[in-house]
């Protein structure tokens, strides 16, 4: 607790860092969220993306967006709903593989993905609902477990992950799809079980150092858990690195989140979700039930 005013400088920053990120910049929402046609194709040769962008936008399927997709002859490329020759999955991709051939260079389809507006539409509001939920849910449970003061922390502590974890994305530019949002709830459920043991051992120690004031005991207490805290993220993001090195570009930006969110979730365990229930006032009254006069 020492620290908890630079701690609670850095995480300012970061929040107004990833909170103008985005409003200026937005989430770049993926296929998932947006609705239209996610092609994989594999060139021969290596081939820029500028070059295939500047094909495409003198075709029907100006606006496209293409990107690399883990080595220099392979493309992503996401063809808006209103682009290309509709609905027809079949009849978009093989007329979008005429479009790139124009130029004389060899390539093959990988993959081919279509999601309907209404579709993308549908999931934005059940991913925001689901991450509305887990919190409210969180709220209820940590408040009947510990304390009122307890469950703010707890969730004071989960938004600051949320919306840094964000901002990292909307910094970035990296896509936002399904795969991240599943990432971002298990980087809430990550985050939650860090802040339940800090605060399990809180409890105890509340009970027992009954002399103590309240900053000595969740220094006690946040020392007796570092080694546990420190070495369950370490492990857990060699399993991460493993995944975001070894694990092909598919994964790469669910790995990505799982990486800054274990990171960010460590950092708020420690220092966000003890230090704002504390500045809530918690004290040993809060946790053990008052004596009643003329008890044995």
């Amino acid at each position: 607790m020492r620290y908890r005013l630079w701690s609670a400088v850095c995480s300012f920053v970061l929040l107004v860092a990833a909170i103008g990120s985005l409003a200026v910049n937005g989430l770049n929402l993926g296929i998932d969220f947006t609705g239209g046609t996610l092609v994989e194709v594999r060139y021969l040769e290596p081939v820029s993306p500028g070059v295939v962008r500047e094909v495409l936008d003198g075709s029907e399927f100006r606006g496209a967006a293409v990107q690399p997709f883990g080595t220099p002859r392979e493309l992503l490329i996401r063809v808006p709903p209103n682009a290309g020759p509709g609905g027809d999955k079949a009849l978009l991709s093989e007329r979008l593989l005429t479009v790139l051939r124009a130029g004389g260079r060899e390539i093959e389809m990988r993959r081919v993905e279509f999601v309907g507006p209404q579709v993308g539409e549908e999931l934005t509001r059940a991913g925001a609902l689901a991450v509305l939920y887990a919190l409210g849910g969180i709220l209820v449970y940590v408040s009947l477990r510990f304390q009122f003061r307890f469950s703010l922390g707890a969730i004071a502590a989960l938004v600051h992950d949320v919306l840094i974890v964000l901002g990292f994305f909307s910094f970035t530019r990296m896509d936002f799809d399904l795969s991240v949002l599943a990432a971002l709830l298990a980087v809430v459920g990550y985050s939650l079980n860090d802040t339940i043991v800090i605060f399990d051992r809180l409890r105890e120690r509340f009970r027992h150092m009954i002399k103590a004031t309240p900053v000595e005991v969740i220094n006690t207490s946040l020392n007796q858990t570092l080694r546990r805290t420190l070495v369950t993220s370490l492990t857990t993001l060699l399993v991460l690195f493993a995944l975001f090195l070894l694990g092909g570009e598919i994964i790469r930006a669910f790995s990505v989140a799982l990486i800054v969110g274990v990171l960010i979730g460590t950092y708020s365990s420690i220092y966000v979700a003890s230090a704002v229930t504390l500045a809530l006032g918690v004290s040993r009254q809060d946790l053990v039930p008052a004596e009643k006069e003329g008890a044995p």
